[in-house]
């Protein structure tokens, strides 16, 4: 029998110390599992746990706490079908318990151990990594103030049914924009005007279909599919219905808003065959609309489109003149009906076109005020003004104030006003300016008579408030504007003489502005009987008109400028006129 030696208790007491290391270091893989911060389990062939760690305890947990039954059994089955088909698969989980989502990245991969089939399964939670994703993919996709989808969602929703379409689909692309945006903006702040875009959005979105689709693209600009439509009629039915609910009042920031919306309506297949031509043509509906009497809705025809390239040229004609200064001032006389004195001229821009065809500013002062010219154009004119001063003061007198028309758009911005009236002052002859504005103006919260004003008294240059009458006006708000010149409306004054309810107002207007100190101009006289009724019936002393003279160019000016002269030396002998050139209608103002 052995008995055992020296190197048998060698040999036991060398194997015990590597099974208490392997031991240990077992212990060791065990706490460093359990304390993994990912989740990992093991499955073995019939789903049940054989490991977890505590971050999986953790899970499980959670997901037994939020999800359904079926969602946990659900789970169960995705996991025996990997087992099974022995394929890998990474998977998203996501937990509503708690406060907020949880979501997880799970890894599955079947393995062999021992022979036994397993499946291990690591989970990563990437809640911050999806929420900022889903950030990203809103403000990517979703307009942030309306929360409606952008412009690149509705592009792709078209896209999607034209690709796919099968020669009977049919739908209807709506282009919207708010009427007077801006000016309810400059009147009420940004902040109502946020809130309004907000609620307009909610507003147009009533009674839409799932597969309607209606989205801001810009601004105060909105697109709206119907998809899919039976008839026009169908269309027109309800794009009637959408503008009777916006006639409603709006109660934002304890204010009643009224804001109507012009719509321009294309139809597919009949005006395109793709998004951007279609929604080129509901745009070109929509401006046709915008251009007559807004806050109404028109379905495209191709005579819109010859009209828009018409706009097109003379958008680019503009933008080429303002390049080139091709512009050029006409004045017009503003004359004393008691003595036929000049007491001032009007500055009237006018563009020659590529053919040097003089345009009216009809043509273009509202397109180069929507494309943002129209500040490059008034310096313009100002400079026009700077290099005729002496043809000026040789024909009309050195005297003369020079009226200048100012939109109420560019009133109430002090980044242009400033510099404007840094310009006025930059002439050396200042006190000269007549600065005209409408009377909407003075009403906006865009403050011109508390902030603005002041910087043009300081030059003294004068204010004149124009058209009166046809805007805002009222006898209180005329009480509240601090103006030296008030300019009546010529349809106040067309055949004023057989007109009793213009006889009453234009008293009115006339017996106040006396009492405020303010100068008052009769526009638009064209006859002689008109003329006869204020000099006999009223006391207006002032008035323009073609009766006295067109607007004329300064090439007529020089022209007729030896015949002002003559009569201003005729004059010289009258002391009682000598301050300013008697006007003659037979000295080149012929209209």
């Amino acid at each position: 029998m052995h008995s055992p030696n020296k190197r048998d208790f060698q040999t036991a007491a060398t194997q015990a110390g590597d099974e208490s290391i392997f031991e240990s270091e077992l212990n060791i893989l065990r706490d460093v599992f359990r304390l993994l911060p990912a989740s990992v389990t093991v499955q073995d062939e019939h789903g049940e746990f054989v490991l977890m760690n505590d971050a999986a305890t953790a899970l499980l947990e959670a997901a037994a706490a939020a999800a359904s039954a079926s969602q946990l059994s659900d789970r169960r089955e995705t996991c025996l079908e990997l087992l099974r088909a022995g394929r890998p698969a990474v998977l998203e989980e996501a937990i509503s318990g708690g406060p907020a989502k949880q979501v997880f990245l799970t890894s599955h991969r079947p393995v062999q151990v021992a022979g036994r089939n397993l499946l291990i399964s690591s989970s990563t939670d990437i809640t911050e990594q999806k929420s900022f994703e889903d950030h990203l993919f809103r403000s990517a996709y979703y307009d942030e103030l309306t929360g409606l989808p952008t412009r690149r969602v509705i592009e792709h929703r078209v896209n999607s049914l034209l690709k796919y379409d099968n020669g009977q689909g049919r739908f209807a692309l709506a282009f919207l924009d708010i009427d007077n945006f801006k000016h309810i903006n400059d009147y009420y702040g940004h902040a109502v005007g946020d809130a309004l875009l907000a609620e307009m959005a909610k507003r147009l979105g009533l009674d839409l279909r799932e597969s309607d689709i209606l989205s801001r693209i810009s601004g105060d600009e909105f697109v709206l599919l119907l998809n899919p439509i039976q008839s026009d009629a169908e269309v027109e039915e309800y794009i009637h219905f959408i503008l009777q609910r916006l006639k409603a009042p709006f109660f934002i920031d304890q204010s009643e808003i009224f804001a109507s919306t012009s719509i321009g309506v294309s139809l597919y297949p009949e005006h395109g065959r793709s998004y951007e031509v279609l929604r080129q043509n509901a745009d070109i509906a929509m401006y046709r609309v915008k251009n007559g009497s807004k806050g109404a809705a028109a379905f495209f025809d191709a005579s819109m489109e010859r009209e828009a390239l018409a706009r097109m040229k003379i958008e680019q004609s503009l933008r080429l003149a303002i390049l080139e200064k091709r512009f050029c001032c006409a004045f017009q006389p503003k004359v004393d009906i008691r003595t036929q004195e000049i007491m001032g001229v009007e500055a009237l821009v006018r563009l020659r076109d590529d053919e040097g065809v003089i345009q009216a500013p009809s043509t273009f002062i509202n397109l180069a005020t929507e494309l943002g010219l129209i500040d490059e154009l008034t310096h313009l004119v100002l400079a026009e003004i700077v290099k005729s001063i002496d043809l000026i003061n040789e024909t009309f007198g050195p005297d003369t104030t020079i009226s200048m028309n100012v939109a109420a758009k560019q009133a109430g911005k002090p980044e242009f006003m400033r510099p404007f009236a840094q310009a006025i002052e930059a002439t050396g002859f200042p006190t000269r300016f007549m600065i005209e504005v409408t009377e909407d103006a003075f009403v906006t919260k865009t403050h011109f008579q508390d902030e603005i004003l002041p910087i043009f008294r300081k030059l003294g240059v004068k204010i004149s408030i124009d058209d009166f009458g046809i805007g805002y006006s009222s006898l209180s708000a005329l009480a509240d504007i601090t103006a030296d010149e008030i300019k009546i409306d010529r349809s106040f004054i067309t055949d004023i003489h057989k007109r009793p309810r213009s006889q009453g107002i234009l008293r009115a207007i006339e017996s106040l502005s006396e009492a405020l100190g303010m100068t008052v101009i009769a526009e638009g006289l064209e006859s002689f009987e008109e003329l006869a009724y204020l000099q006999a019936a009223t006391k207006i002393r002032y008035a323009q008109g073609y009766y006295f003279s067109r607007p004329t160019f300064l090439e007529d000016l020089k022209l007729a400028t030896p015949r002002a002269s003559e009569a201003r030396a005729s004059l010289a002998s009258r002391p009682a006129q000598e301050n300013r050139p008697t006007y003659s209608r037979a000295g080149g103002y012929r209209r």
